[in-house]
């Protein structure tokens, strides 16, 4: 090195660049994280297409459109063996056009379906085709209970145990 390239003390010039570009990476990278952290948190979305609202799954499995309506579970046991137990979830599609209290029926249509449920025995409900049919013999209780304006049962969970 030649001694226009030292300071005044006899040291070199290259250690304060090096840390001055050490310190531009490191505000840099700060600058990065929280501009990608503000991004993540947004409310917003960066991707063409898509609204402002965040959107998820879970929610949008919560809320049903107002002709949805969840029954509530079903548990009981079986006719045979008497030690088997089932539960089912279920949620009826209703005209509610032509419905007036639409809530009430399909409380009444629980009611027919926990009663429907106690008379079965473990071996009709085995298979597809044992599923099948109960969910055939319990559209039509509910198409019976409420006067046709049921028009699609939609069994979310069975369980038999």
């Amino acid at each position: 090195m030649s001694n226009s390239d030292r300071g005044k003390d006899g040291s070199s010039a290259k250690p304060a660049t090096s840390k001055k570009s050490a310190l531009e990476i490191i505000v840099v990278t700060l600058v990065s994280a929280a501009l990608g952290a503000a991004a993540a948190y947004s409310p917003f979305q960066f991707f063409p297409g898509k609204t402002g609202e965040p959107h998820s799954e879970q929610s949008s499995l919560a809320t049903a459109p107002p002709n949805v309506f969840h029954l509530p579970p079903l548990v009981t046991n079986l006719a045979s063996p008497t030690d088997t137990w089932i539960r089912l979830e279920a949620s009826l599609v209703i005209d509610t056009r032509s419905m007036t209290h639409p809530e009430v029926v399909s409380i009444e249509i629980a009611g027919d379906f926990l009663a429907y449920l106690r008379t079965l025995t473990a071996s009709q409900l085995e298979g597809a085709v044992g599923l099948q049919n109960l969910r055939q013999d319990l559209f039509e209780r509910a198409a019976i209970r409420s006067g046709g304006k049921v028009t699609e049962l939609i069994v979310r969970t069975l369980v038999i145990q």
